[in-house]
C-alpha cells in the first residue's frame, strides 16, 4: 500500500513539474510573439513604429530592398532602435499563376533557381549596409517557396538562421521548422480577434508569428490604426506571459532548445 501510495505521488510530482517546465518554455514564459510587418510598406514607418516603440515592443520588418530604398535613412533608424530587418527579396517575385498584379519581369515561373539565390544574396548586402549585422532571417514572398519544382531555401541555409512561411498555424517548441516557421497572415481581423490568436499560444505554450502588411492603409490586407494599437496594448498588459521579441532572436532560442533537446 506505501509502495503504491508513493509511486502515486512520485507520478503526481512528475506530472506538476513536467506541466510547469512545458508552461514556462518560452523565457519563462508561457508563449513566443513575434510581429512581423513585410513589404517595407511607408505606413510601417508612418504608423505602426510610433506605436511600438512608445510600448517599447521589437519587431521585425521584413524589407524588399527595391521598396525600402525611397527610405533608407528611416529604417536605419529603425534598425538602430534594435527592430529587425529581416530580408523579403530584392524585388518581391511571386508565382504569377492566379496573381494578376505579378509583373511579368517579377513571376518566379520565369525565374531560376541561381537568379533567386542572387537577388536574396544581394538583399543580404543592402541590409548589412543599414543596420551592420550578417545574421539574418528570411521570409518567403507570397509563401512561394519553389522555383517552378525547385526549393531554393536549402541553398541559403548559411545565409539564414530561419525563414519564416504564411500558413494560418502555430506549433510547439519541438515542432518547430527554423526554415519553415508559420504564421498568422491579418486581414482585416479586430483587436479582440488578434488577442484570441494569443491566447490560444498561451494555452498551447507555442510560437505566434503575426505577418502585418496595411496598418492603417498601405495594402488591402489591412489592420485598422485602432486595431493595431488595441493589440499592440494587450500584448504589452500581458508581457509577463508572453515573450515578445524579433524572429531572430526566438529563432536562436529554438536553434539552441532544440540542439539541446531533440
Amino acid at each position: 500500500m506505501k509502495k503504491l501510495l508513493f509511486a502515486g505521488i512520485l507520478m503526481t510530482t512528475t506530472f506538476i513539474l513536467v506541466a510547469q517546465s512545458t508552461d514556462k518554455m518560452w523565457h519563462n514564459k508561457k508563449c513566443a510573439v513575434v510581429l512581423t510587418y513585410d513589404d517595407a510598406i511607408f505606413e510601417h514607418l508612418d504608423n505602426a513604429l510610433p506605436v511600438l516603440d512608445s510600448l517599447q515592443l521589437k519587431a521585425t520588418f521584413y524589407l524588399t530592398a527595391n521598396t525600402a530604398k525611397y527610405r533608407i535613412n528611416d529604417w536605419r533608424k529603425v534598425a538602430a532602435d534594435m527592430h529587425e530587418l529581416g530580408n523579403h527579396t530584392l524585388f518581391h517575385p511571386c508565382v504569377g499563376a492566379g496573381r494578376a498584379w505579378v509583373k511579368p519581369e517579377y513571376d518566379m515561373d520565369n525565374y531560376t533557381v541561381q537568379r533567386m539565390v542572387d537577388e536574396i544574396k544581394m538583399t543580404n548586402g543592402f541590409l548589412e549596409a543599414l543596420d551592420g549585422k550578417k545574421e539574418r532571417t528570411f521570409a518567403f514572398t507570397c509563401g512561394d517557396m519553389k522555383v517552378k519544382d525547385s526549393s531554393f531555401i536549402d541553398l541559403l541555409k548559411d545565409d539564414f538562421i530561419a525563414a519564416r512561411a504564411v500558413r494560418h498555424e502555430m506549433h510547439t517548441i519541438d515542432k518547430i521548422n527554423l526554415y519553415n516557421i508559420d504564421c498568422y497572415v491579418v486581414n482585416g481581423e479586430s483587436a479582440i480577434q488578434l488577442e484570441q490568436w494569443v491566447k490560444k499560444a498561451m494555452e498551447t505554450n507555442s510560437l505566434l508569428v503575426i505577418l502585418f502588411h496595411g496598418v492603417g492603409g498601405g495594402n488591402s490586407l489591412n489592420v485598422s490604426l485602432n486595431d493595431h494599437r488595441e493589440f499592440l496594448s494587450y500584448l504589452k498588459q500581458n508581457e509577463n506571459d508572453i515573450w515578445i521579441a524579433p524572429l531572430i532572436e526566438v529563432a536562436k532560442y529554438i536553434k539552441v532548445y532544440q540542439a539541446k533537446h531533440l
